[in-house]
């Protein structure tokens, strides 16, 4: 299985995501990995979890082995600035937070401690 990746962004940061994709969740899942304008990922964010807010990640499980992480770059962009991380780092936290909200994490201690762990193997400090 591997990681379809599509967009409506013009522009999106090169990172490794089949491999990141396959140290969260493995071989056999498969993955849908969509970068999105800001009117899109609002219009889903709305649709699916009734929030206004333009999103910057979001992930939808489809099944156990199936799922859909969507990430708006412009939302990135401006978050990673913020917090002084590159965009090319900060979009690779955004997927791994995704991932691991399709692997069933919750947000909380643990899926902190999962995610630091992957930023460092993957370098995207």
């Amino acid at each position: 299985m591997s990681v379809i990746i599509s967009k409506t962004a013009r522009t999106y940061p090169q990172l490794p995501y089949k491999e990141i994709k396959e140290a969260v969740l493995g071989k056999n899942y498969e993955l849908s990995l969509t970068f999105i304008g800001k009117k899109r990922a609002q219009d889903l964010n709305r649709t699916y979890r009734q929030a206004e807010y333009v999103p910057n990640v979001l992930s939808f499980p489809l099944s156990e082995k199936v799922g859909e992480i969507y990430i708006t770059p412009l939302i990135a962009k401006r978050e990673a600035k913020k917090i002084g991380m590159s965009v090319r780092n900060f979009t690779g936290y955004l997927f791994i937070h995704g991932l691991l909200h399709l692997k069933g994490y919750p947000h909380g201690d643990t899926m902190e401690r999962a995610e630091k762990k992957y930023m460092k193997y993957f370098s995207l400090k």
